[in-house]
């Protein structure tokens, strides 16, 4: 499994794979690219709610040796869950307390796989990320999940602090890794129904969803570097869930 075999590329392309309900993951299109049939595919991108980013040309010659027409797509080797009906299946089971987790503004591929496969061996029921600005799953993040991404349901939302709210009102507590609280996670219960954000390194979760959150909570950091890889930041608060819910 390639990265490449998870692409298309050239205008004409994309267009009839957005035409076909392929699940595109994202599109790169070069800076400064004109002309009626590029207004067509960025005019299906937007209806779509594609995720698409304008890159300078060398980022399109890193991605694929073909001839891409100032444009490439990583098609999605997953399917993708409609957020709504993602919670409303986890909630109506009964045996099992619910726990989600939130990648906010995370772009790693490598890292998004890392947290996957973590999720799925904590028992995560669900994953919720953005469709705009999140790591794409690519042949390189199933290969870091070790699989898992198979296995642990996706769902892709316009914006997270959406999510937040929904989970929210379906009795869901939404908790937020931060370092900017007084609060361990040996501080804070996560022992019913509950959803974890987790934020990039570079610019942590966005202040308008640590706002929303229900709570926040950090990890005690006793060396000199001031914080951890965020795929290991993930683990040891999804251990900490796994560790309060064992009796």
């Amino acid at each position: 499994m390639k990265n490449e075999d998870y692409q298309i590329f050239g205008i004409r392309a994309i267009i009839e794979a957005i035409n076909a309900d392929k699940t595109l993951d994202k599109v790169f299109i070069q800076k400064g690219l004109k002309g009626d049939l590029i207004k067509e595919m960025e005019t299906l991108v937007r209806k779509n709610g594609i995720g698409f980013s304008y890159v300078p040309i060398e980022k399109l010659n890193r991605l694929t040796k073909g001839n891409h027409q100032g444009v490439v797509a990583t098609i999605s080797p997953i399917s993708f869950h409609e957020m709504e009906d993602l919670v409303e299946k986890v909630l109506a089971k009964e045996q099992k307390t619910p726990l989600f987790l939130l990648l906010d503004q995370l772009s790693d591929v490598r890292n998004f796989g890392a947290i996957i496969r973590t999720a799925e061996c904590t028992g995560v029921d669900g994953i919720i990320i953005q469709k705009k600005g999140a790591a794409p799953v690519t042949a390189d993040t199933i290969k870091t999940s070790a699989g898992a991404a198979f296995k642990v349901p996706i769902a892709k939302v316009d914006h997270l602090k959406d999510a937040v709210f929904y989970l929210q009102s379906s009795g869901v507590r939404v908790i937020s890794a931060t370092e900017k609280t007084e609060n361990t996670i040996y501080d804070v219960s996560f022992d019913g129904p509950c959803a974890i954000v987790m934020g990039a390194e570079d610019v942590g979760i966005s202040p308008s969803i640590l706002k929303a959150s229900d709570d926040t909570a950090k990890l005690p950091l006793l060396g000199e570097i001031g914080s951890l890889n965020v795929s290991v930041a993930c683990g040891v608060f999804l251990y900490e869930v796994v560790r309060q819910r064992i009796k």
